[in-house]
């Protein structure tokens, strides 16, 4: 028997991940995520706070992604600070403790964002898409997908 000992903060995470519970003023104009997949309910202390950090985003932009209109796309607004929006194109984590979001921002220049965990402050907005001839970009979906394929290889 080992005897490890966590932060108060970590005991809190662990004891919450596998949950969600949301309330909206109108239930009806904004559908807050409903459910956790069965794979993200498991403990796993192999995992680092990166990839809860990666693995609960890609649930939230998905969900966001579900209530867009085929005009809009997702981006990412930065909190607490000027650096402005970024259309999320790409995201990854870095264990342990890095997550890094891909995309072009309102001019059009590529750029990247590494974030720590500890710093996660992340604003989902919706933007017209920048083409209308094409469809609107769903990366949400392309995540999932990735999330469920790595999933089924362990």
């Amino acid at each position: 028997m080992t005897n490890e000992i966590s932060t108060s903060a970590e005991a809190v995470e662990a004891a919450i991940l596998p949950c969600v519970h949301e309330v909206h003023a109108d239930p009806e104009a904004c559908n807050g995520l409903t459910e956790v997949p069965k794979k993200l309910q498991q403990p796993d202390e192999a995992k680092s706070a990166a990839r809860w950090a990666y693995e609960r985003l890609i649930l939230y932009i998905q969900n966001f992604e579900k209530q867009l209109d085929s005009e809009h796309e997702i981006a990412m607004g930065f909190v607490g600070g000027d650096a402005g929006v970024l259309r999320i194109e790409g995201m990854g984590y870095f264990d342990p403790d890095i997550v890094t979001f891909y995309g072009t921002e309102g001019s059009g220049a590529k750029t990247q964002l590494v974030q720590h965990v500890s710093q996660m402050n992340v604003m989902l907005r919706a933007l017209p898409k920048p083409r209308q001839e094409v469809p609107a970009n769903r990366i949400g979906f392309r995540l999932a997908s990735d999330l469920e394929d790595k999933s089924e290889a362990v």
